[in-house]
């Protein structure tokens, strides 16, 4: 259980630090587009001129035959502004992409790197002992002697080998030492 934890709190902390990457990188995208809307923006306020000063030509000119050359002009400088708005948002729409899938692709890459490693960590990582805590309170000292087992203690003194081994929280039985103190729970 300790061990889903870890990983998960591991894959939990990899994914928040990509997260954390992912909006720098989605903050710079959101201020090209920004920038992108300004440049509409002052090709939008261009048209407004151009149609004004359109219309400053109509009123000047007289005939109708000037009327519709400035007319025609007009349509054509449309026409450009049009074509230069369209070739301008398909470019930064392309390049735009580009960076989203380049900025993927090494997300991937990190958040792939971060799990194997996390995979690995826990390949390594000893098994975490836990000691239950149900065993008689109440008991003697016993201070090991050459030959002494855990079996051996246990034997002598009527108690169990497992409730030793929970109440000293003694992770490797077999390294008890000679002149160790244990405390043997329910023992004579």
């Amino acid at each position: 259980m300790l061990k889903i934890r870890g990983v998960v709190l591991g894959l939990l902390l990899a994914t928040m630090a990509h997260a954390q990457n992912l909006q720098i990188d989605l903050a710079n995208l959101r201020e090209d587009v920004r920038g992108l809307s300004q440049r509409l923006s002052e090709l939008t306020l261009r048209l407004e001129q151009v149609e004004a000063e359109n219309r400053d030509l109509r009123s000047k000119a007289g005939t109708a035959e000037k009327n519709y050359a400035t007319l025609s002009q007009l349509n054509d400088s449309v026409a450009d502004l049009n074509r230069t708005i369209k070739t301008a948002t398909a470019a930064t729409k392309t390049e735009t992409m580009q960076q989203v899938a380049t900025q993927i692709d090494r997300l991937a890459k990190q958040t792939n790197a971060a799990i194997d490693a996390l995979a690995k960590n826990m390949a390594t990582r000893p098994t975490v002992q836990s000691f239950s805590d149900d065993y008689s309170k109440e008991g003697v000292s016993y201070t090991v002697v050459k030959g002494d087992t855990l079996a051996v203690i246990a034997k002598k003194t009527g108690a169990k080998q497992q409730d030793i081994i929970n109440a000293n929280k003694i992770s490797d039985p077999s390294k008890i030492q000679v002149g160790q103190t244990l405390f043997i729970p329910g023992g004579k």
